[in-house]
């Protein structure tokens, strides 16, 4: 099973992919582990990421899809895979596509946490982390309406799209997610 876990920061994208990933026996794949496990096995992917990691920068896209493509070729992602926290545009969706269609793999399902934006301030808030404030929630979540959010139009139009509501508590979400995908 290969699935993509997409939603606004704070709708349980992780805690429901660790969830699936132990039940189904599928490594969890985020961006963030990808590039922290490049950088600490010191590859020449990860010691570019450093560079830009030392100097405070973002890591460019080009660096994060080759990121990608070396996690994705790996032995234990033969059987399948959770991506979480990527794709985060249009454009790197496409290229996850061709890449897919490069090594033989098939995306079973884009599965959408659907969480309304209140729900999530509130959430991340009881986080209690210091750079949580709501402006700066309320900013990330803008951010995710305008970069991240079409890609529900891009999976719905390719068939593979499952809608979650993510308001609901860990275990009812936990259920859509067992139900749709025939756990």
């Amino acid at each position: 099973m290969r699935l993509i876990f997409l939603g606004p920061p704070g709708a349980g994208k992780g805690t429901q992919a660790q969830r699936i990933a132990a039940a189904c026996s599928l490594p969890h794949i985020s961006t963030g582990d990808i590039l922290r496990s490049a950088v600490a096995a010191q590859t020449s992917l990860g010691q570019k990421a450093k560079g830009f990691m030392d100097s405070g920068e973002l890591v460019p896209d080009s660096l994060i899809l080759d990121l990608v493509k070396e996690r994705l070729q790996a032995d234990d992602t033969k059987s399948g895979w959770i991506l979480d926290g990527f794709p985060r545009n249009v454009s790197q969706a496409e290229f996850l596509s061709d890449l897919l269609t490069e090594i033989g793999q098939n995306l079973d399902h884009t599965i959408n946490f659907d969480v309304p934006d209140d729900v999530i301030v509130s959430r991340m808030l009881e986080r209690g982390r210091k750079d949580d404030n709501e402006t700066t929630i309320r900013r990330r979540l803008e951010v995710y309406r305008e970069e991240t959010e079409p890609l529900i139009s891009f999976y719905h139009s390719r068939n593979c799209l499952v809608p979650v509501d993510g308001s609901l508590s860990i275990n009812s979400v936990a259920a859509q997610l067992e139900s749709a995908l025939k756990i």
